[in-house]
């Protein structure tokens, strides 16, 4: 039996993303790439979906994860590095696959690189039918700056561990 809690205002973002009208998520997803002060065309519609009491410093982490929801399927099992895996090339042993070094850059990403690095690889997934676990990514975005870089050994250790 796990204890883990879902960030409830994660949650309820998602809820409030999950029910967007086909236009509104067509929007988010055309903002896709850009900061929340350039991004005036969807300022109103991010902001009526933003749970109060979020705090201002995760307002742009809110934002990448509106705008980087409608480019994927829900319903994926673990974190964005399991997901990866799922689509990763089997190669002979000692042998690397180019998604290694895609997913090595994408985990040495620093906070002006992440954005996109991260939506190239939700992109990927997409074409490869893949589905996201966003409530863990979601909360994996807000986390990600964190010094001990958990986030980053997470997905590292799903996606290169030799085991299922």
């Amino acid at each position: 039996m796990s204890d883990y809690e879902p960030n409830p205002q994660v949650k309820q973002f998602l809820e409030r993303l999950r029910t967007l009208r086909p236009g509104d998520r067509a929007q988010l997803k055309r903002s896709a790439g850009m900061s929340l002060s350039e991004a005036t065309q969807v300022i109103g519609l991010f902001y009526r979906l933003l749970p109060l009491g979020v705090a201002a410093y995760n307002e742009p982490h809110y934002f990448l994860i509106a705008t980087l929801f409608p480019l994927t399927d829900e319903g994926g099992k673990g974190n964005l590095g399991v997901a990866l895996r799922h689509i990763s090339p089997k190669t002979k042993s000692g042998e690397r696959n180019p998604l290694d070094r895609r997913v090595e850059i994408l985990l040495d990403a620093d906070a002006t690189q992440f954005p996109f690095r991260l939506r190239q690889a939700l992109r990927l997934l997409k074409s490869k039918d893949v589905k996201v676990n966003w409530q863990s990514l979601a909360e994996d975005i807000l986390s990600w700056g964190h010094p001990n870089r958990f986030v980053q050994k997470n997905w590292a250790k799903a996606y290169f561990s030799q085991f299922e």
